[in-house]
């Protein structure tokens, strides 16, 4: 937002608790919208030349049965995701942001609407993440706590899975997926993000038996011993959890929300950075148009409604088949999914739901048409 709007001339400040800016964080995947939206930032090349293309999504269950083989040739044109590592989004966003005007004030918590920089703002824009202080001035609807999270680690990337987001399920209860993710900085080894289901009240059972789980993830993916034998213990990983949270008006006032803040769910399709991304973009688009903020805000709102809507409905359906206690879920997932990529609509619209092309259950977009919709001609 800050790279955006201080290319068109508004004087922006960013607020950030931390004292230094890095980046916190794995990998994630840039899906194609999200791609779109880093066209528009003008970063994508730079992205490009650090991130690892995807071009499949492959899941086995723990007997080696087919969960998912979606490959992204099934849609038009040479459409990819980009795996990338935290760090390296945030050197390229770093970059194009010490080149913009924006200002940076480290070290500023804002804990209350009634801070004072807040108060001297035009606008205010919270990108403060799912655990947002300030949602709470616009709407009194609570995040809903997933009982599942991860844990992540980054590791070198030993190229036993390339251009593939990789997993191993076993029923809902275990998920353990390999992702190449690119380099940090230019020159650097290639990594991957590691990361392994685990519910949360089992954190403190798996730090003291880490052991025993890296046996338990050995016997279950031989492959990965290289990387496992590595490891050094449980403080390699990053503790991640998930919370569920949307509201129809994400604004009051002169204050707006946007990505996690707005709308965070289970990352079961990979989406909330490139919502995130994609928010920036259509409200720096909004706030062009609009001749007044609540204009701006209410048509970013309703540009972006029915795509955000269908992906946190689809990613809270689909946790359970994947990160719960439940038998019954993983047993359909196990039968049904995979066989029914032989149907070739059904397969397509797979593939555009992980490529993040949905705008509801019968409907789809280009990335650039939905990252582009308020912007003028």
């Amino acid at each position: 937002m800050a790279i955006l709007l201080s290319a068109r001339g508004h004087d922006v400040t960013v607020l950030e608790r931390f004292t230094a800016p890095g980046p916190v964080g794995s990998g994630l995947m840039l899906q194609p919208a999200g791609l779109a939206a880093m066209d528009r930032i003008g970063v994508r090349l730079a992205m490009e030349t650090l991130g690892h293309r995807i071009d499949t999504l492959h899941g086995l269950t723990s007997a080696g049965r087919t969960v998912f083989d979606l490959r992204y040739d099934r849609l038009d044109g040479d459409q990819y995701a980009l795996a990338v590592h935290r760090a390296a989004l945030h050197a390229v966003l770093w970059e194009a942001f010490q080149r913009g005007g924006a200002r940076l004030v480290l070290g500023h918590e804002v804990r209350s609407i009634e801070d004072p920089a807040l108060a001297a703002a035009d606008v205010v824009i919270d990108a403060s993440g799912a655990r947002s202080v300030l949602r709470g001035f616009i709407t009194d609807r609570a995040p809903r706590v997933f009982p599942y999270g991860a844990v992540w680690a980054s590791v070198p990337d030993i190229g036993i899975h390339p251009a593939t987001l990789a997993q191993r399920y076993v029923k809902a209860r275990v998920m353990l997926g390999y992702l190449p993710v690119g380099t940090r900085a230019a020159g650097e080894a290639p990594l991957a993000a590691l990361f392994w289901s685990l519910r949360h009240d089992q954190y403190g059972n798996w730090r003291t038996g880490f052991d025993a789980w890296r046996d338990e993830a050995r016997v279950l993916w031989p492959a990965l011993a290289p990387v496992l034998n590595g490891l050094s213990g449980p403080d390699d990983f990053t503790h991640a959890s998930y919370v569920h949270f949307d509201t129809k008006r994400p604004w009051r006032g002169k204050m707006v929300l946007i990505g996690d803040a707005a709308h965070a769910t289970s990352p079961q399709l990979g989406q909330g950075a490139n919502q995130a991304l994609i928010d920036a973009v259509v409200l720096t688009d909004a706030l062009s148009r609009a001749n007044s903020l609540e204009e701006a805000f209410a048509l970013y709102a309703g540009a972006r409604r029915a795509h955000v809507r269908f992906y946190q409905f689809a990613s809270w359906l689909m946790t359970p088949f994947f990160q719960s206690d439940s038998t019954l879920m993983p047993w359909l997932r196990d039968l049904v999914l995979h066989p029914m990529k032989r149907v070739p609509w059904l397969h397509r619209e797979m593939v555009r739901t992980l490529a993040g092309l949905k705008t509801g259950p019968f409907g789809a977009a280009r990335a650039a048409a939905i990252v582009n919709r308020l912007a003028r001609p």
